[in-house]
């Protein structure tokens, strides 16, 4: 992968304390729709949010593919992810925005770029 990536999979904290994975092509513009309320209907409903975890990805493709294999793992594993220094980026730690507002984001990367679900701390508190 050469210069800018083509796609994005990204973790988002959500204010309840849930994980939402996604994938984007954009990854400001969707952390913005995010932080808008404009999002997924999971996420706009657990404000705030914020951007945990976010790898590049060659394609599109790739892309979802990495985040289906993400929304297999169980939390604890997503949670051991966050600390490895694999596909972690260099942006801020939290989702305000990239142009260092802190406003809560609206972690829902699934809308135009690809639907994305949660992952909620517990079982019984997954939505149905």
């Amino acid at each position: 992968m050469t210069g800018r990536p083509d796609a994005w999979v990204y973790l988002l904290r959500c204010g309840d304390g849930s994980l939402y994975c996604g994938w984007t092509v954009d990854l400001d513009a969707r952390l913005a729709v995010h932080a808008a309320g404009r999002g997924a209907k999971y996420t706009r409903s657990r404000l705030p949010v914020e951007l945990v975890w976010a790898a590049p990805q060659e394609d599109r493709a790739a892309a979802m593919r990495e985040e289906r294999r993400i929304k297999r793992l169980s939390r604890t594993e997503k949670l051991a992810l966050l600390d490895s220094p694999s596909g972690q980026t260099s942006r801020a730690p939290h989702c305000g925005s990239s142009r260092g507002s802190d406003a809560p984001i609206d972690p829902a990367c699934a809308a135009p770029s690809g639907d994305s679900q949660p992952s909620s701390p517990s079982r019984s508190a997954r939505p149905g």
